[in-house]
């Protein structure tokens, strides 16, 4: 069966988001690139070589993914309205940890609680823009 795989763009902060999602699920990186390890940036200015072109990071048999987006080529609107990243969780216990952690600094939509489909439920974006949403369902557990 095929695997789906987030990706994000940031506007040069790829780094410290990706390291604050590791803080939170754990894990380490699968792979860092950056604008100057790869032949023929051209369109990336001087002051960009350093940033993120490919990050990844494993979150449970999944990968989670981003790159900074080069000046050149725009800014990434940071309150657009992005297709969230849905996790489901393994437990409540997970789902708070998971939520508090993620949400910290950021705006929440939905607090964590119990929702009318009979899930554990929250959405909110982080502090880098990115929406999530968490689900535990109870019965699948």
């Amino acid at each position: 069966m095929a695997a789906i795989h987030p990706h994000v763009n940031f506007n040069g902060n790829a780094e410290e988001a990706f390291n604050f999602y590791k803080s939170v699920f754990g894990g380490e990186f699968a792979n860092i690139v950056r604008f100057k390890d790869i032949p023929g940036a051209g369109h990336v200015q001087e002051h960009e070589m350093n940033n993120i072109m490919h990050i990844a990071l494993p979150i449970g048999g999944n990968m989670l993914m981003a790159n900074d987006v080069p000046e050149s080529l725009g800014r990434v609107n940071e309150q657009e309205n992005r297709s969230k990243i849905v996790i489901t969780a393994d437990s409540r216990e997970e789902a708070d940890k998971l939520f508090h952690g993620l949400s910290a600094g950021g705006d929440v939509e939905v607090p964590i609680g119990d929702s009318p489909w009979g899930s554990y439920f929250a959405m909110f974006r982080d502090k880098y823009g990115i929406e999530w949403m968490i689900d535990f369902m109870p019965d699948r557990a």
